[in-house]
C-alpha cells in the first residue's frame, strides 16, 4: 500500500509530464501537426506499446469479459479521447501555460462529481473536507480570471495604421484565449468524469493491464473516426522527424504512466480519492 508521501511525489511527477507535454505539443503544432493527427498517433503508438507488455505480464487467467464490461470501457474510451482531443485543441487556441492552468479544474471537479455519486462524503465538521471545498472555490475563481482576462501584449504602435493592425491581432489574440479556456475548462471536467467512470470499471476487472490495453484500442478507433472527418488531405498525415515525433513518443510514454502506474493501481490503495483529487 503506498503511503501519503509517496502518493504526494506521484502527483508532483504526473504534474511535471504534463507540462512537458503542454509545451512539446504547442511546439509541434506549431509546426504544422494537426492536434487530431497528433491525438491518433500517441494513442496508435500507446497500444502498440502496451500489446506486447499484456503478453509478457500478463495473469494466468482473465476473467470473461462481458458485453456490460465492454460498453462501459468503450464509453471511457469515448470520454477519454475527447478529453484529449480538447486538450490539444485548446493548447493550440491559447498557451500550454493555459492548459497547465486550466488542468487544476480537474481536481474541483473531481471532487463536486465524487461528492454527487457518494463516493466522497460531504461533511464540513471535518477539516480536510473544509479544505477541499475552499480549494474546490479558489481553483475555479482562478478558472474564470485566467480565461477572462489576459494581459495586453508588449506592442508598437508608431502609427496609426499600425493602431488598428495591432487592435485587430490584439481582439483576435484574445478571443482566441477565451475559446482556448472554454475548451480546455470542458477537458477537465470530461477528464473528471473518465477518472470517476475509470474506477467503476476496473472494480468489475482489476485485470490492469489488459483493461489498458483494449483502452488505447477504443481509443485509437475513435480518433481515427473522428480525424477522417476533421483532417483534409493526406499531407496532415505525414510527420516530420523532429519536434512532432518527440511530441508523439512524450505523449505515450506521460499517458501510460498516468493511466497505468497512477490511475489504476491508485484504486486499490487506501489514498485513492486522495490520488483523483489531487491530480
Amino acid at each position: 500500500m503506498l503511503g501519503l508521501k509517496s502518493v504526494t511525489v506521484i502527483m508532483v511527477m504526473v504534474e511535471f509530464l504534463d507540462v512537458g507535454l503542454n509545451n512539446l505539443s504547442k511546439a509541434a503544432m506549431n509546426k504544422g501537426m494537426s492536434d487530431f493527427v497528433f491525438v491518433v498517433y500517441a494513442n496508435a503508438l500507446a497500444f502498440f506499446v502496451l500489446l506486447p507488455s499484456s503478453f509478457f505480464y500478463r495473469r494466468r487467467t482473465y476473467p470473461p469479459l462481458s458485453w456490460s464490461f465492454i460498453c462501459k470501457l468503450f464509453l471511457v474510451s469515448c470520454m477519454s479521447s475527447g478529453a484529449q482531443l480538447l486538450k490539444f485543441i485548446g493548447i493550440n487556441y491559447s498557451s500550454p501555460t493555459m492548459a497547465s492552468a486550466m488542468i487544476d479544474l480537474m481536481p474541483a471537479f473531481t471532487f463536486i462529481l465524487a461528492v454527487i455519486t457518494g463516493m466522497e462524503i460531504l461533511d464540513l465538521r471535518i477539516t480536510s473536507r473544509q479544505a477541499k471545498c475552499i480549494g474546490t472555490v479558489v481553483s475555479i475563481t482562478g478558472a474564470l480570471m485566467l480565461t477572462l482576462y489576459k494581459g495586453l501584449p508588449l506592442i508598437r504602435a508608431d502609427a496609426s495604421h499600425n493602431k488598428l493592425i495591432n487592435l485587430q491581432l490584439l481582439l483576435s489574440s484574445q478571443t482566441n484565449w477565451f475559446i482556448g479556456g472554454i475548451v480546455l475548462a470542458f477537458q477537465s471536467f470530461l477528464l473528471a468524469m473518465t477518472h470517476i467512470a475509470e474506477t467503476w470499471v476496473i472494480r468489475d476487472d482489476p485485470a490492469v493491464l489488459m483493461v489498458t490495453t483494449i483502452r488505447s484500442i477504443f481509443v485509437t478507433i475513435q480518433s481515427v473516426a473522428i480525424s477522417q472527418i476533421a483532417v483534409k488531405g493526406l499531407n496532415a498525415w505525414k510527420l516530420k522527424p523532429d519536434i512532432e515525433f518527440m511530441a508523439i513518443g512524450y505523449n505515450v510514454r506521460e499517458d501510460l504512466f498516468q493511466h497505468y502506474w497512477l490511475n489504476f493501481l491508485s484504486i486499490f490503495n487506501q489514498n485513492f480519492m486522495f490520488c483523483l483529487i489531487d491530480y
